[in-house]
């Protein structure tokens, strides 16, 4: 049953824990990348506001989160130094937004069709290495990177391998403890027998795991040997008042609007943004355990109006982004209103109890996070992917290992050029049916030409026709094809000339078959104008 059909209230039971539990992973997210993009702090929190209530009311996504991304800090960083002040930037943000709007309407979002689920799969996965392999240093304590990092490299001349080393220098008992204590209470709760029990039903996990660390932290404090500094708990902004909280707001600089680099700026946010969110909506619609289809023109719409709205109040920009969608599906999300409740959840949070917040223990999140990034990159499924062959292993493995030791959008291209490869590749084997028992009878070699053969095919075929010995009787069927290329025409019509110089018996059938129009174009059409029969009966749209 599809749940947006229950209606809001129905589904309040399992969308309110997991805004939660997505507004608490958000939290250090937002304020880490903000800290990496060399933003105000605040910045990071406007745009997980702005993303969750503006982009999740207007996106067609029941599932998605939207928020800062990882992948845009180093674009926001160079930005804001090049164009020399956040305010110039912040009208870039403006600009991206609105020609996110026009691509929305251009209907650009069929791009995100075009990833193979290999890739999409093996970004899913190697989200979930990384995300493990990024927390190992929170969960003892060591935290020079930013949260919310995932690229390879760091800020700091680091990376993720090495950052595993020098974590041994900085161990946290208290940290440590936090962490290990956190993973029992997760590991606890995913048992069946806790699942039965209707208080934890209600009561998630990430919830308790969270509580516990602000308990820990405070006992913590008054033993020297495990207490936590201030780098090791969140650290959001605490105003003195109201009026404090609302300064931490800041408009563009709308006189650089004919700045030619702010142009340059928005439309590269714009671009980067946007393929980031088709990825992110692809692989969140892949996770979603009732299998909706999200609507990728609506979403690039929502995301323009949020990136308006977010560079005209002093945010960062915004994108869909796997990390929280994929806590938020985990944590039992079913519709729209859970991305929306962890948006008005972090601006009270942030307007009301920052102090409370920056009690939370950066341990507690990586524990959490651990679990998150386990469960996208279970096992078993790279077990299912190598079963399926290794058209389908490789590109997922490729896009695996480039997200882990390069960055997010570098593995995806990495692992959609071998995919890629893989298609050309076979495409190129399978120009024509030829099964020796069927196509090679009475000493008669019959050649079936595929449905589309084009250029790629060209070699093969070429190849094929120059072995096909003198004397042979040949027939090249072309009946069953609906486009040839011109270059295979041609690559025929100077056999057929050949074959008569080496006593070639050819017979060419229908060669030149014309192609078909738009197909999808005429069931559209059939739908619309009510000629779609069902059991002999037209539908009704």
């Amino acid at each position: 049953m599809n749940p947006e059909k229950n209606g809001i209230f129905q589904n309040l039971k399992y969308d309110l824990p997991a805004s939660l539990i997505v507004f608490l992973v958000a939290v250090p997210l937002c304020l880490g990348i903000a800290l990496a993009s060399g933003a105000p702090l605040f910045s990071g929190i406007i745009a997980g506001i702005v993303g969750g209530i503006v982009a999740g009311a207007l996106s067609g996504s029941q599932l998605g989160v939207s928020g800062p991304a990882a992948g845009l800090a180093v674009i926001v960083l160079t930005a804001i130094q090049e164009l020399g002040a956040f305010e110039i930037f912040l009208m870039a943000v403006v600009i991206g937004g609105i020609f996110q709007l026009l691509l929305g309407f251009a209907k650009a979002g069929i791009i995100g069709y075009y990833f193979p689920s290999s890739v999409i799969k093996g970004m899913l996965s190697g989200i979930g290495i990384i995300i493990i392999l990024k927390q190992i240093p929170h969960a003892f304590g060591y935290d020079k990177d930013y949260e919310g990092s995932l690229s390879f490299a760091q800020p700091d001349g680091h990376n993720t391998i090495s950052e595993l080393y020098y974590m041994f220098e900085a161990i946290s008992f208290g940290a440590i403890a936090i962490t290990l204590l956190s993973m029992v209470v997760l590991v606890l709760w995913e048992q069946k027998f806790m699942k039965k029990i209707k208080l934890f039903q209600i009561v998630q996990g990430p919830l308790v795991v969270v509580a516990l660390g602000i308990i820990l932290n405070l006992i913590f404090q008054s033993i020297p040997e495990l207490a936590l500094t201030a780098e090791q708990v969140v650290k959001i902004p605490v105003p003195e008042s109201i009026g404090g909280f609302f300064g931490q707001f800041t408009l563009p600089d709308f006189s650089s609007i004919s700045n030619p680099a702010v142009w340059i700026t928005g439309m590269t946010i714009a671009v980067v943004a946007s393929l980031e969110t088709l990825l992110c909506l692809e692989a969140t619609d892949k996770l979603d355990p009732f299998k909706r289809v999200s609507p990728a023109n609506q979403e690039l719409k929502a995301q323009g109006v949020a990136n308006v709205l977010s560079g005209l109040i002093g945010g960062l920009p915004i994108t869909q982004v796997i990390v929280r969608s994929s806590t938020n599906i985990q944590s039992g999300g079913r519709t729209k209103m859970s991305a929306i409740f962890h948006g008005v959840i972090l601006l009270f949070s942030a307007m009301a109890i920052p102090f409370l917040l920056n009690l939370i223990p950066l341990a507690s999140l990586a524990a959490i996070l651990f679990l998150v990034g386990y469960k996208l990159a279970k096992p078993v499924l790279f077990k299912q992917m190598y079963s399926l062959g290794q058209t389908h292993f490789v590109p997922f493995m490729v896009t695996i290992l480039g997200i882990v030791f390069t960055d997010l959008l570098m593995g995806i291209g990495m692992g959609l050029a071998v995919a890629i490869f893989y298609v050309l590749y076979n495409n190129y084997k399978k120009p024509f049916l030829f099964e020796k028992d069927t196509h090679l009878k009475d000493g008669v070699i019959r050649l079936e030409l595929a449905e589309d053969v084009t250029f790629i095919n060209k070699a093969s075929i070429q190849r094929t026709l120059s072995q096909i010995p003198d004397g042979s009787k040949v027939i090249i069927d072309g009946s069953k094809s609906i486009n040839i290329d011109f270059d295979v025409i041609e690559i025929i019509d100077e056999f057929e000339v050949n074959a008569k110089h080496r006593d070639i018996d050819l017979t060419i059938i229908e060669r030149k078959r014309k192609g078909v129009s738009n197909q999808v174009l005429e069931v559209q059409h059939a739908i619309i104008n009510n000629l779609l029969p069902i059991d002999g009966k037209a539908v009704s749209v």
